[in-house]
Protein backbone atom coordinates (compact mmCIF):
# COMPACT_ATOMS: atom_id res chain seq x y z
CA UNK A 1 0.00 0.00 0.00
CA UNK A 2 1.38 3.35 -0.66
CA UNK A 3 1.31 5.78 2.16
CA UNK A 4 -0.17 9.31 1.50
CA UNK A 5 1.81 12.08 2.05
CA UNK A 6 0.83 14.03 5.20
CA UNK A 7 1.66 17.84 6.76
CA UNK A 8 3.99 18.24 9.71
CA UNK A 9 1.14 20.42 11.00
CA UNK A 10 -1.27 17.76 10.86
CA UNK A 11 -3.71 17.41 14.10
CA UNK A 12 -6.84 15.05 14.97
CA UNK A 13 -9.39 17.07 15.91
CA UNK A 14 -13.19 16.48 17.06
CA UNK A 15 -15.66 17.84 19.76
CA UNK A 16 -13.47 21.12 20.76
CA UNK A 17 -10.33 19.29 21.10
CA UNK A 18 -7.29 18.96 19.01
CA UNK A 19 -4.12 16.44 19.17
CA UNK A 20 -0.80 17.20 17.39
CA UNK A 21 1.04 13.96 15.95
CA UNK A 22 4.76 12.95 16.11
CA UNK A 23 6.78 13.08 13.59
CA UNK A 24 5.35 10.21 11.56
CA UNK A 25 7.19 8.63 8.02
CA UNK A 26 4.35 10.33 5.83
CA UNK A 27 5.54 13.63 7.01
CA UNK A 28 8.50 13.27 5.76
CA UNK A 29 9.71 13.74 1.43
CA UNK A 30 9.75 11.40 -0.59
CA UNK A 31 13.26 10.61 -0.84
CA UNK A 32 13.21 9.70 2.46
CA UNK A 33 10.59 7.09 2.22
CA UNK A 34 11.78 5.71 -0.34
CA UNK A 35 15.22 5.44 1.48
CA UNK A 36 17.00 8.34 0.08
CA UNK A 37 18.18 12.07 1.62
CA UNK A 38 16.91 12.09 4.99
CA UNK A 39 14.73 14.95 6.66
CA UNK A 40 16.38 16.71 9.76
CA UNK A 41 13.73 16.76 12.63
CA UNK A 42 13.87 19.90 14.10
CA UNK A 43 15.75 21.22 17.35
CA UNK A 44 14.46 21.47 21.15
CA UNK A 45 15.96 22.94 23.61
CA UNK A 46 14.41 23.31 28.04
CA UNK A 47 16.35 25.28 30.55
CA UNK A 48 15.41 23.82 33.54
CA UNK A 49 16.77 24.72 36.90
CA UNK A 50 16.81 23.24 40.51
CA UNK A 51 16.69 25.54 43.44
CA UNK A 52 19.58 26.16 46.01
CA UNK A 53 22.79 24.51 44.30
CA UNK A 54 24.60 21.77 46.31
CA UNK A 55 27.02 20.57 48.03
CA UNK A 56 29.74 20.60 45.12
CA UNK A 57 32.41 18.06 46.26
CA UNK A 58 29.34 15.59 46.06
CA UNK A 59 28.69 16.92 42.67
CA UNK A 60 31.26 18.22 40.42
CA UNK A 61 33.59 14.93 38.99
CA UNK A 62 37.37 14.16 38.96
CA UNK A 63 39.58 14.03 35.59
CA UNK A 64 37.93 15.84 32.66
CA UNK A 65 36.93 14.70 29.41
CA UNK A 66 35.58 10.96 28.39
CA UNK A 67 37.72 9.65 31.66
CA UNK A 68 35.42 11.65 34.17
CA UNK A 69 34.52 9.76 37.62
CA UNK A 70 30.91 10.15 38.17
CA UNK A 71 29.84 11.84 41.83
CA UNK A 72 26.87 10.58 43.98
CA UNK A 73 24.66 13.68 42.87
CA UNK A 74 25.56 12.13 39.32
CA UNK A 75 25.24 8.53 39.87
CA UNK A 76 21.31 8.76 39.03
CA UNK A 77 22.36 9.96 35.51
CA UNK A 78 25.26 7.00 34.63
CA UNK A 79 22.78 4.74 32.01
CA UNK A 80 22.82 8.54 30.42
CA UNK A 81 26.35 9.23 30.53
CA UNK A 82 27.24 9.26 26.89
CA UNK A 83 24.35 11.65 26.38
CA UNK A 84 25.58 14.12 28.98
CA UNK A 85 27.94 17.27 29.04
CA UNK A 86 29.14 18.24 32.47
CA UNK A 87 30.10 21.57 32.93
CA UNK A 88 32.89 23.38 35.28
CA UNK A 89 33.60 26.68 36.43
CA UNK A 90 30.82 28.44 34.71
CA UNK A 91 29.47 31.39 36.70
CA UNK A 92 26.27 33.32 36.88
CA UNK A 93 27.92 36.51 38.29
CA UNK A 94 24.48 39.00 37.95
CA UNK A 95 23.25 36.52 41.00
CA UNK A 96 25.75 38.03 43.22
CA UNK A 97 25.14 41.86 45.32
CA UNK A 98 27.33 43.49 42.85
CA UNK A 99 26.41 46.33 45.10
CA UNK A 100 22.62 45.59 45.63
CA UNK A 101 23.38 43.73 49.20
CA UNK A 102 20.83 41.00 50.18
CA UNK A 103 18.85 39.36 47.92
CA UNK A 104 20.72 36.08 46.29
CA UNK A 105 17.92 33.88 45.72
CA UNK A 106 15.72 36.11 43.57
CA UNK A 107 18.87 37.25 41.51
CA UNK A 108 19.73 33.09 41.44
CA UNK A 109 16.76 33.54 39.20
CA UNK A 110 16.23 36.47 37.43
CA UNK A 111 19.65 36.28 36.22
CA UNK A 112 19.85 32.48 35.66
CA UNK A 113 18.62 32.85 31.53
CA UNK A 114 18.86 36.46 31.04
CA UNK A 115 22.76 37.04 32.65
CA UNK A 116 21.54 40.38 33.81
CA UNK A 117 21.23 42.36 37.28
CA UNK A 118 17.60 42.44 38.60
CA UNK A 119 16.56 45.97 39.71
CA UNK A 120 16.36 45.77 43.76
CA UNK A 121 12.73 46.56 43.66
CA UNK A 122 9.56 45.16 45.71
CA UNK A 123 7.25 47.21 43.29
CA UNK A 124 6.08 47.48 39.74
CA UNK A 125 9.16 48.60 38.34
CA UNK A 126 11.00 45.50 37.83
CA UNK A 127 13.41 45.25 35.18
CA UNK A 128 15.79 42.19 34.68
CA UNK A 129 16.49 41.53 30.68
CA UNK A 130 15.90 38.99 27.80
CA UNK A 131 16.13 35.60 28.54
CA UNK A 132 17.47 32.82 26.64
CA UNK A 133 14.76 31.12 25.37
CA UNK A 134 12.92 34.08 24.84
CA UNK A 135 15.37 35.03 22.37
CA UNK A 136 14.97 31.89 20.49
CA UNK A 137 11.11 32.20 20.94
CA UNK A 138 10.98 35.78 19.03
CA UNK A 139 13.24 34.28 16.32
CA UNK A 140 11.70 30.83 15.93
CA UNK A 141 8.40 30.23 17.99
CA UNK A 142 5.80 30.89 14.46
CA UNK A 143 7.19 27.53 13.39
CA UNK A 144 4.98 26.10 16.29
CA UNK A 145 1.56 26.33 17.92
CA UNK A 146 3.12 28.18 21.08
CA UNK A 147 6.39 29.98 20.95
CA UNK A 148 7.27 28.27 23.99
CA UNK A 149 6.04 26.81 27.42
CA UNK A 150 6.98 27.78 31.00
CA UNK A 151 6.35 24.97 33.93
CA UNK A 152 7.14 25.03 37.48
CA UNK A 153 6.77 23.13 40.44
CA UNK A 154 5.50 26.34 42.35
CA UNK A 155 2.28 28.25 42.43
CA UNK A 156 3.32 31.39 40.43
CA UNK A 157 3.22 34.33 42.59
CA UNK A 158 4.64 37.86 40.82
CA UNK A 159 3.75 40.72 43.53
CA UNK A 160 5.09 41.29 47.03
CA UNK A 161 8.07 41.24 48.52
CA UNK A 162 10.00 37.73 48.45
CA UNK A 163 13.47 38.10 49.16
CA UNK A 164 15.53 41.20 51.12
CA UNK A 165 13.57 43.87 48.80
CA UNK A 166 13.30 42.21 45.50
CA UNK A 167 9.67 41.52 43.85
CA UNK A 168 8.27 37.71 43.66
CA UNK A 169 8.15 37.97 40.53
CA UNK A 170 12.01 37.23 40.22
CA UNK A 171 12.35 34.19 42.40
CA UNK A 172 8.83 32.80 40.33
CA UNK A 173 10.05 33.67 36.76
CA UNK A 174 13.16 32.13 34.60
CA UNK A 175 11.49 33.56 31.00
CA UNK A 176 11.53 37.39 30.57
CA UNK A 177 9.56 38.15 26.66
CA UNK A 178 12.01 42.01 27.36
CA UNK A 179 13.87 43.48 30.41
CA UNK A 180 9.94 44.27 31.64
CA UNK A 181 8.12 41.37 30.94
CA UNK A 182 8.05 38.60 33.07
CA UNK A 183 6.32 35.54 31.33
CA UNK A 184 4.32 32.97 34.68
CA UNK A 185 4.92 29.82 35.10
CA UNK A 186 1.95 27.31 35.34
CA UNK A 187 1.92 24.31 37.62
CA UNK A 188 -0.54 22.43 37.21
CA UNK A 189 -0.39 19.31 34.92
CA UNK A 190 -4.20 19.68 33.94
CA UNK A 191 -3.90 23.01 32.78
CA UNK A 192 -0.90 22.46 30.68
CA UNK A 193 -2.79 19.34 29.25
CA UNK A 194 -5.51 21.32 28.15
CA UNK A 195 -3.35 24.13 26.93
CA UNK A 196 -1.58 22.28 24.55
CA UNK A 197 -4.14 19.64 23.93
CA UNK A 198 -7.65 21.87 24.54
CA UNK A 199 -7.04 24.02 21.43
CA UNK A 200 -4.51 26.16 23.13
CA UNK A 201 -6.89 27.28 26.02
CA UNK A 202 -7.31 26.34 29.41
CA UNK A 203 -10.49 28.36 30.62
CA UNK A 204 -13.79 27.54 32.49
CA UNK A 205 -15.25 26.41 29.48
CA UNK A 206 -11.94 23.45 28.97
CA UNK A 207 -12.26 22.49 32.08
CA UNK A 208 -15.55 21.67 32.53
CA UNK A 209 -15.39 19.49 28.94
CA UNK A 210 -12.96 17.27 30.91
CA UNK A 211 -14.98 17.13 33.72
CA UNK A 212 -17.69 15.55 32.16
CA UNK A 213 -15.85 13.18 29.79
CA UNK A 214 -13.54 10.05 30.17
CA UNK A 215 -10.73 11.52 28.17
CA UNK A 216 -9.82 14.17 25.49
CA UNK A 217 -8.84 11.30 22.92
CA UNK A 218 -12.25 10.13 23.13
CA UNK A 219 -13.41 13.33 20.85
CA UNK A 220 -10.27 12.39 18.16
CA UNK A 221 -10.28 8.57 18.01
CA UNK A 222 -12.32 8.25 14.95
CA UNK A 223 -10.64 10.39 12.81
CA UNK A 224 -7.55 8.66 14.54
CA UNK A 225 -9.28 5.45 13.07
CA UNK A 226 -9.53 6.86 9.59
CA UNK A 227 -5.68 8.14 9.75
CA UNK A 228 -4.30 4.74 10.87
CA UNK A 229 -5.93 2.85 7.50
CA UNK A 230 -3.73 5.53 5.60
CA UNK A 231 -0.12 4.84 7.29
CA UNK A 232 2.75 2.47 6.85
CA UNK A 233 3.37 -0.27 9.45
CA UNK A 234 6.17 1.52 11.27
CA UNK A 235 3.94 5.21 11.60
CA UNK A 236 0.41 2.98 12.60
CA UNK A 237 2.95 1.80 15.45
CA UNK A 238 3.93 4.94 16.54
CA UNK A 239 0.82 6.42 16.53
CA UNK A 240 -0.53 3.93 18.49
CA UNK A 241 2.31 4.35 20.89
CA UNK A 242 1.79 7.76 20.92
CA UNK A 243 -1.93 7.59 21.50
CA UNK A 244 -1.44 5.40 24.27
CA UNK A 245 1.01 7.77 25.99
CA UNK A 246 -1.39 11.04 25.80
CA UNK A 247 -4.21 8.34 27.28
CA UNK A 248 -1.74 7.38 30.21
CA UNK A 249 -0.61 11.34 31.08
CA UNK A 250 -4.77 12.04 31.29
CA UNK A 251 -5.30 9.01 33.30
CA UNK A 252 -2.89 10.03 35.80
CA UNK A 253 -3.62 13.59 35.91
CA UNK A 254 -7.86 12.26 36.65
CA UNK A 255 -6.31 10.12 39.08
CA UNK A 256 -4.53 12.74 40.66
CA UNK A 257 -7.28 15.24 40.40
CA UNK A 258 -9.37 12.51 42.71
CA UNK A 259 -6.85 12.48 45.56
CA UNK A 260 -7.20 13.78 48.79
CA UNK A 261 -5.74 17.12 49.90
CA UNK A 262 -2.78 16.55 52.58
CA UNK A 263 -2.87 19.43 55.19
CA UNK A 264 0.72 21.30 54.58
CA UNK A 265 2.05 24.27 56.74
CA UNK A 266 0.56 27.40 56.14
CA UNK A 267 3.90 28.90 54.94
CA UNK A 268 4.07 26.32 52.05
CA UNK A 269 3.22 27.72 48.50
CA UNK A 270 1.65 24.59 47.51
CA UNK A 271 -0.42 24.40 44.03
CA UNK A 272 -3.39 23.57 44.23
CA UNK A 273 -4.91 20.84 41.40
CA UNK A 274 -1.51 18.64 41.27
CA UNK A 275 -0.90 15.22 42.46
CA UNK A 276 -0.02 15.11 46.34
CA UNK A 277 3.00 12.97 45.80
CA UNK A 278 5.79 15.49 44.97
CA UNK A 279 7.42 12.68 42.88
CA UNK A 280 4.49 11.68 40.23
CA UNK A 281 3.97 16.14 40.10
CA UNK A 282 7.39 16.08 38.69
CA UNK A 283 7.56 13.43 36.71
CA UNK A 284 3.91 14.47 35.02
CA UNK A 285 5.50 17.57 34.30
CA UNK A 286 8.34 15.70 32.52
CA UNK A 287 5.89 13.77 30.73
CA UNK A 288 4.06 16.56 29.79
CA UNK A 289 7.33 18.34 28.68
CA UNK A 290 8.57 15.09 26.40
CA UNK A 291 4.82 15.11 24.91
CA UNK A 292 5.06 18.84 23.43
CA UNK A 293 8.72 18.03 22.08
CA UNK A 294 7.00 15.09 20.65
CA UNK A 295 4.61 16.66 18.89
CA UNK A 296 5.95 19.86 17.79
CA UNK A 297 3.46 22.03 19.75
CA UNK A 298 6.12 24.25 20.64
CA UNK A 299 10.13 23.77 21.03
CA UNK A 300 11.23 25.98 23.34
CA UNK A 301 10.19 24.82 27.02
CA UNK A 302 11.52 26.46 30.66
CA UNK A 303 10.74 24.10 34.05
CA UNK A 304 11.48 25.54 37.54
CA UNK A 305 11.95 22.79 39.65
CA UNK A 306 11.05 24.76 42.86
CA UNK A 307 11.38 28.42 43.24
CA UNK A 308 15.28 29.11 44.37
CA UNK A 309 14.15 30.67 48.33
CA UNK A 310 11.90 27.07 48.68
CA UNK A 311 11.35 25.59 51.85
CA UNK A 312 10.28 22.18 50.13
CA UNK A 313 10.22 19.05 52.39
CA UNK A 314 11.50 16.00 50.88
CA UNK A 315 10.74 13.09 53.19
CA UNK A 316 10.44 10.48 50.65
CA UNK A 317 14.46 10.78 50.30
CA UNK A 318 14.29 11.45 54.27
CA UNK A 319 14.26 14.62 54.15
CA UNK A 320 11.80 16.23 56.81
CA UNK A 321 13.62 19.85 57.17
CA UNK A 322 13.06 22.79 54.39
CA UNK A 323 15.46 22.71 51.77
CA UNK A 324 16.55 26.44 52.03
CA UNK A 325 16.13 26.06 55.74
CA UNK A 326 18.88 22.72 54.93
CA UNK A 327 21.03 24.64 52.39
CA UNK A 328 22.77 26.88 55.18
CA UNK A 329 24.76 23.91 56.15
CA UNK A 330 27.47 25.12 58.36
CA UNK A 331 29.43 22.06 56.87
CA UNK A 332 27.44 19.75 59.19
CA UNK A 333 27.83 16.72 57.80
CA UNK A 334 23.76 15.37 58.38
CA UNK A 335 22.85 18.85 56.74
CA UNK A 336 25.30 17.63 53.96
CA UNK A 337 23.92 14.23 53.45
CA UNK A 338 20.27 15.61 53.55
CA UNK A 339 21.52 18.21 50.77
CA UNK A 340 22.83 15.14 48.82
CA UNK A 341 19.83 13.15 48.83
CA UNK A 342 17.52 16.23 47.18
CA UNK A 343 20.60 16.29 44.66
CA UNK A 344 19.90 12.96 43.91
CA UNK A 345 16.34 12.69 43.78
CA UNK A 346 16.49 15.72 41.44
CA UNK A 347 18.88 13.99 39.33
CA UNK A 348 16.63 10.75 39.55
CA UNK A 349 13.61 12.85 38.19
CA UNK A 350 15.86 14.37 35.22
CA UNK A 351 17.45 10.61 34.82
CA UNK A 352 13.28 9.79 34.18
CA UNK A 353 12.82 12.49 31.70
CA UNK A 354 15.85 11.45 29.86
CA UNK A 355 15.00 8.11 29.21
CA UNK A 356 11.46 8.65 28.39
CA UNK A 357 12.88 11.07 25.53
CA UNK A 358 15.42 7.89 24.48
CA UNK A 359 12.16 6.05 24.15
CA UNK A 360 10.75 7.88 21.25
CA UNK A 361 12.13 7.37 17.96
CA UNK A 362 12.08 10.09 15.66
CA UNK A 363 13.98 9.97 11.90
CA UNK A 364 16.74 7.98 12.24
CA UNK A 365 17.18 8.09 16.20
CA UNK A 366 15.24 9.66 19.00
CA UNK A 367 13.88 12.46 20.11
CA UNK A 368 17.10 13.21 22.52
CA UNK A 369 19.18 13.20 19.51
CA UNK A 370 17.08 16.56 18.68
CA UNK A 371 16.93 18.25 22.26
CA UNK A 372 19.26 19.84 24.32
CA UNK A 373 17.98 19.80 27.98
CA UNK A 374 20.32 22.19 30.11
CA UNK A 375 19.98 21.57 33.84
CA UNK A 376 21.58 23.33 36.21
CA UNK A 377 21.07 26.27 39.67
CA UNK A 378 22.50 29.56 40.09
CA UNK A 379 23.56 29.00 43.07
CA UNK A 380 27.08 26.40 43.83
CA UNK A 381 27.44 26.06 48.04
CA UNK A 382 24.24 27.71 48.91
CA UNK A 383 26.08 28.16 52.44
CA UNK A 384 27.92 30.96 50.80
CA UNK A 385 25.46 32.01 48.62
CA UNK A 386 28.32 31.37 45.60
CA UNK A 387 27.27 32.02 42.06
CA UNK A 388 30.53 30.69 40.18
CA UNK A 389 31.90 26.83 39.50
CA UNK A 390 27.48 26.30 39.06
CA UNK A 391 26.10 23.10 38.86
CA UNK A 392 25.36 22.52 35.21
CA UNK A 393 24.68 19.37 32.32
CA UNK A 394 23.71 19.58 29.36
CA UNK A 395 22.45 16.49 27.73
CA UNK A 396 20.90 15.45 24.34
CA UNK A 397 22.94 15.63 20.88
CA UNK A 398 21.14 18.95 19.42
CA UNK A 399 20.59 17.17 16.12
CA UNK A 400 23.93 16.12 15.90
CA UNK A 401 25.62 19.49 16.97
CA UNK A 402 27.19 18.41 20.51
CA UNK A 403 29.90 15.71 21.39
CA UNK A 404 28.85 14.39 24.74
CA UNK A 405 30.22 11.62 27.15
CA UNK A 406 32.59 14.54 28.91
CA UNK A 407 33.34 16.35 31.29
CA UNK A 408 34.89 20.08 30.33
CA UNK A 409 36.29 22.95 32.91
CA UNK A 410 36.46 26.40 31.32
CA UNK A 411 38.53 29.40 32.81
CA UNK A 412 37.37 30.77 36.57
CA UNK A 413 34.14 32.75 36.08
CA UNK A 414 33.28 32.05 32.63
CA UNK A 415 29.84 33.20 32.07
CA UNK A 416 26.96 30.61 32.08
CA UNK A 417 24.92 33.03 29.21
CA UNK A 418 28.27 31.38 27.00
CA UNK A 419 26.46 28.31 27.41
CA UNK A 420 23.22 30.09 26.71
CA UNK A 421 24.65 31.18 23.62
CA UNK A 422 26.09 28.51 22.57
CA UNK A 423 23.19 26.03 22.36
CA UNK A 424 21.17 29.20 20.42
CA UNK A 425 23.77 29.00 17.95
CA UNK A 426 22.75 25.44 17.53
CA UNK A 427 19.25 26.70 17.27
CA UNK A 428 20.31 28.14 14.17
CA UNK A 429 20.46 32.20 16.22
CA UNK A 430 23.87 32.77 15.67
CA UNK A 431 25.60 35.86 17.24
CA UNK A 432 22.93 36.52 20.03
CA UNK A 433 24.57 38.22 22.58
CA UNK A 434 22.79 39.08 25.34
CA UNK A 435 23.36 40.01 29.57
CA UNK A 436 26.61 39.18 30.17
CA UNK A 437 27.83 37.02 27.86
CA UNK A 438 31.14 37.36 25.95
CA UNK A 439 30.65 34.88 23.24
CA UNK A 440 29.26 31.51 22.23
CA UNK A 441 30.79 29.01 24.62
CA UNK A 442 33.70 26.78 22.64
CA UNK A 443 34.23 23.22 22.72
CA UNK A 444 30.89 22.01 22.77
CA UNK A 445 31.23 19.85 19.09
Amino acid sequence: MKTRRISRRTVLRGAGASVALPLLDAMLPSTTQAGGAASRPPRRMAFIMFPLGAWMPYWMPTGQGPDYTLTPCLEPLAEHRKEMLVFGNLACDKANANGDGGGDHARASAAFLTGAQPRKTAGANIQVGVSADQIAAARLGDRTRFRSLEMAMDRYRGTGNCDSGYSCVYEHTLSWRNATTPLPTEASPRLIFDRVFGNGQADSETMARNATRASVLDSVLEEARDLNRQLGGNDRRKLEQYLSGVREVEQRISRADRLPAVNVPRDFNRPTGVPTDLAEHMRLMYDLMALAFQTDVTRIVTFMVAREGSDQKYPMVGVNEGHHTLSHHQNRPANLAKLKAINVFFNQQLAYLIGKLKAIREGEGNLLDNCMIAFGSGHADPNRHSHEDLPILLLGGGGGTLRTGRYLRYPPRTPLNNLWQAMLERFGIPGARFGDGTGALDGLS
